[in-house]
């Protein structure tokens, strides 16, 4: 047998135990791990911003609730503004609500944020989730999702005087005219929505499906990811323009 053959024969034996090493390997982290390596996403210019669960504020909730922590979201808000590589944020929402003050703290900041923003409720934007889906410039619902816009309330011990109801009623008031101010939905509406009574939930407010968002002026329009995207992508484009211009 000559050497060029030889040679061959081992080149493609070599490359025969490198597949099966490679195989053997993969198997290993399947048994193991019952996963294999996810492929890594090119970097991209937009940034996922996700809001789970029940938005924890002063009060530490236990180990066992899921949730998003407004001093782990603040510093990202502001690292997002002054990243220049970022040029857009998609909200992911699908949240019970919260504390309020650390809810409506969120909002402010994503609604300031001079990058363009676009929300999806995925699930539900419940309670102090409604103002965080309407504090992006631009804002979506999937069909199945909900959002419960009730009133505020306050849990553990109430001191029962006036001053308890006038706070409620002042912090009621701020989560009225934030939403209104960010949304198309009207103040009489919204209140319509939030003291409605003879409705299966008049307990814990108003649930609003899907379409309903949308044809009461809560929310801008109906959609998901890709949606959301296209729409990300074409405000990025036009403030591309508007700077371009100046």
């Amino acid at each position: 047998m000559s050497d060029e053959k030889r040679k061959q024969q081992n080149d493609e034996q070599t490359d025969d135990n490198n597949k099966d090493d490679a195989q053997g390997s993969l198997m290993d982290k399947i048994k193991q791990l019952g996963q294999t390596n996810v492929p890594q996403a090119p970097e991209s210019n937009i940034h996922v911003l996700p809001i789970i669960g029940q938005i924890e504020g002063h009060l530490q909730l236990p180990q066992k609730n899921k949730t998003t922590k407004y001093e782990h979201l603040i510093p990202q808000i502001v690292a997002i503004e002054q990243n220049p590589k970022i040029e857009g944020v998609i909200l992911l929402l699908n949240t019970v609500g919260g504390d309020v003050e650390a809810g409506l703290a969120i909002s402010e900041m994503i609604s300031t944020i001079s990058k363009p923003t676009v929300s999806i409720v995925l699930g539900g934007g419940h309670s102090i989730g409604v103002p965080i889906a309407v504090s992006a410039n631009y804002s979506f619902i999937t069909e199945t999702a909900t959002m419960t816009i009730h009133p505020i309330r306050l849990t553990g011990l109430v001191i029962g005087v006036p001053q308890t109801f006038e706070y409620l009623d002042k912090m009621q008031d701020r989560v009225i005219n934030f939403v209104v101010k960010n949304s198309n939905i009207t103040e009489e509406d919204f209140k319509e929505l939030m003291f409605a009574k003879g409705n299966l939930t008049r307990d814990i407010g108003t649930n609003v499906v899907g379409k309903d968002a949308v044809d009461c002026g809560l929310i801008d329009d109906v959609g998901g990811v890709k949606e959301a995207i296209e729409k990300l992508n074409e405000m990025i484009d036009s403030n591309k323009g508007e700077q371009v211009i100046q």
